[in-house]
C-alpha cells in the first residue's frame, strides 16, 4: 500500500499527528505551507523520497533497534508538519534550522495547540491537544460579550457548535468559557447557562481516504 499522508479533514489531521505520531515518540518536527501554485502532490513525493519515509512497520522496527530515527510526514490543504523519533537520521542535519520540539513547542494549526505534556509534571509524555491561547481568548472574549445580549438556549446552540474535537483539555476549555459567560449573567442577575450536555467525548475518524 502506498503511504498515505493527506489527511482529508482537519478532525483526521489532528488525530493522527496527536494520537498517531506524538502519542508514538516523534516529538522533533518542522511544519511548512506550500505556496498556492505550488502543486501539493509534488511536494509529498520530494519530500517522502528525500526522506526515505515510505518504509514497512518491520523497517521503521529496525531503524529503531539500530538507533535511528523514523520519519513520518503528514499535510491537510497547503499545510504540512515532518517528524521524527530519536536517533540518528539527515532529517535533523537539513532542518537543523527549524526543527523544534513537542515537548517544548506546541504545533500550531488550525486554532488548535498540538503537543507533548507530562501529566502533574511527572511520568510518561503524552499528547496534548487543545485551542490555542490566542484563539481561545478571542471566544473568551466573545462569549463574555454576548453573555447578557442572547438567550440561554441561543448561547448553548452557540458553544455546542464550536469547531473543536473535544479532547479532554478542549472540553475543560469549553467549561472555562461557559463559567466566563456565566459570571456575566450572574452579575447581570440572569439565567445562568446550563453545565451539563453540552458536550460529548471525541469520536475517533478515518484521517485518510479509504482505498479499494
Amino acid at each position: 500500500m502506498a503511504y498515505r499522508c493527506v489527511a482529508t479533514s482537519v478532525a483526521g489531521f489532528i488525530q493522527q499527528l496527536a494520537v498517531s505520531y506524538l502519542g508514538n515518540g516523534y516529538c522533533f518536527y518542522v511544519t511548512g505551507e506550500i505556496p498556492a501554485p505550488k502543486d501539493p502532490v509534488k511536494t509529498d513525493q520530494k519530500i517522502i523520497a528525500q526522506y526515505g519515509v515510505d518504509i514497512s512497520k518491520w523497517a521503521r522496527a529496525r531503524r529503531k533497534k539500530a538507533g535511528q530515527a523514523n520519519v513520518h510526514y503528514l499535510r491537510f490543504g497547503h499545510f504540512y508538519v515532518i517528524l521524527a523519533t530519536h536517533g540518528q537520521h539527515p532529517f535533523f542535519d537539513s532542518e537543523a534550522r527549524r526543527l523544534k520540539d513537542a515537548r517544548e513547542t506546541p504545533i500550531r494549526f488550525a486554532g488548535y495547540s498540538i503537543a507533548l505534556h507530562r501529566a502533574w509534571g511527572k511520568g510518561a509524555w503524552h499528547p496534548s491537544v487543545r485551542i490555542d491561547r490566542e484563539r481561545y481568548r478571542e471566544l473568551k472574549a466573545h462569549f463574555e460579550s454576548l453573555a447578557v445580549h442572547r438567550s440561554v438556549q441561543n448561547l448553548c446552540q452557540e458553544l455546542s457548535s464550536l469547531p473543536f474535537e473535544p479532547y479532554a483539555p478542549v472540553r475543560n476549555q469549553f467549561y472555562m468559557l461557559l463559567r466566563a459567560a456565566n459570571r456575566c449573567r450572574k452579575a447581570a442577575w440572569f439565567e445562568l447557562i446550563p453545565t451539563t450536555g453540552l458536550w460529548r467525548s471525541r469520536k475517533s475518524v478515518k484521517p485518510f481516504a479509504s482505498t479499494k
